[in-house]
């Protein structure tokens, strides 16, 4: 146990005059070593340099020695220590590297350099991450959204095609009739015919290259609520032009590749655009997904903010959705935001659901976020 234990410890601190264990390690431990080597110790050994097909059978390596969580976090590390984000535009390198959030958002910083004949292997492996980012997350956004909306649009004795049959069972229940083996409906309980959507909801996306991985989430979510016909759904995205990717909200794969990571950031120009397209400010959710560094007119951002609020629009800022931890965010305006009574907070993509629910349901967001969300 104790030489196992000094292993590891040789394996963290690597060899040479780092080592101080005193510790043989064998053949295949050495490959470990190795490995790890190329990307902590890469100052000294000099990396896995620019070469596609070794750093493919370093991922090969990795792999092989590691779980898919620790080789999602070995990976990351070697791309942002070893500038090896060109070799992303390789097809070989896309055959073999592990997808997660971290890595199509760096594909998507890189899209308008991929080869024309690599682009549909990168598309291939942002699907994989697209795929089960919607498994885990679809029904629990349908689930609150719907639930919350039919709560509120839940009326009595509605037409036939209206009730909601589990409901109205369970409320007469007490009319069972033992001997025809069936419940007397007395009350039905179901749902108003939706002419129109009930909300409407728009996904406004910083997509500035701090926010890689809260606009991939965010673009997952706006697609899901594409899907509900309860409500109309825009997805929004800006740097320092503004570009309405709503017609893409049925595939998020295009709509991820439509975005173009990178560049400054007018908030005060996407929140115009918003402004020009909301007909229903009473009925409107907007989310705005940014860290608030301004780089246009922050007086007139600050005036937008003012105005959409006075018009009865539900404002919701977060400066993150993701699981990275506490994000940077320009602290001057999210003050401002809460003077104006603006809930500005990170937000967990397992929270993002019934955020939503509590918005469309005109809950009070301040005393979700205190039951809710950890202070940072």
């Amino acid at each position: 146990m104790e030489e196992e234990y000094l292993k590891r410890w040789r394996l963290i601190l690597g060899g040479n005059e780092a080592d101080g264990t005193g510790i043989t390690l064998t053949q295949e431990e050495q490959r470990i070593d190795q490995s790890l080597e190329a990307v902590y110790d890469s100052d000294r050994r000099g990396g896995l340099g620019s070469s596609a097909p070794k750093v493919s059978r370093w991922l090969g390596d990795i792999r092989e020695f590691f779980p898919q969580t620790v080789v999602q976090v070995i990976q990351r590390d070697a791309i942002k220590r070893l500038n090896i984000t060109s070799l992303l535009t390789e097809k070989e390198m896309l055959e073999t590297v592990v997808p997660d959030v971290h890595l199509v958002a760096t594909l998507m910083s890189l899209s308008r350099v991929i080869p024309e004949k690599n682009k549909e292997m990168a598309r291939q492996v942002v699907r994989k991450v697209v795929d089960e980012l919607l498994r885990k997350l679809s029904a629990p956004t349908q689930q609150a959204v719907t639930g919350a909306l039919n709560r509120s649009a839940r009326q009595r004795n509605p037409r036939y095609n209206e009730i909601d049959w589990k409901t109205t069972i369970t409320k007469n229940l007490k009319n069972y009739q033992p001997e025809y083996k069936t419940i007397i409906p007395e009350v039905r309980i179901g749902y108003g015919r939706k002419r129109k959507a009930m909300k409407d909801i728009i996904l406004c996306l910083d997509q500035s290259g701090s926010m890689g991985t809260s606009v991939i989430y965010s673009g997952i979510f706006g697609s899901v609520l594409a899907s509900i016909p309860a409500v109309s759904t825009r997805m929004v995205v800006f740097d320092t032009a503004v570009v309405d990717l709503t017609d893409d909200l049925q595939d998020p794969v295009d709509l991820l590749f439509g975005v173009q990571l990178g560049g400054g950031t007018d908030i005060a120009r996407a929140l115009t655009y918003c402004q020009g397209v909301i007909t229903r400010p009473q009925d409107t959710v907007l989310v705005l997904v940014t860290d608030l560094y301004e780089g246009g007119d922050a007086r007139e951002m600050r005036k937008k903010f003012v105005s959409l609020v006075n018009s009865g629009v539900q404002l919701i800022v977060l400066p993150a959705l993701n699981d990275d931890g506490a994000p940077s965010y320009d602290k001057s305006h999210a003050e401002f935001l809460a003077n104006i009574g603006v809930p500005t907070f990170a937000c967990t993509p397992d929270k993002f659901p019934d955020l939503m629910a509590a918005a469309l349901s005109k809950q009070d967001i301040g005393m979700w976020i205190s039951q809710n969300i950890k202070s940072t």
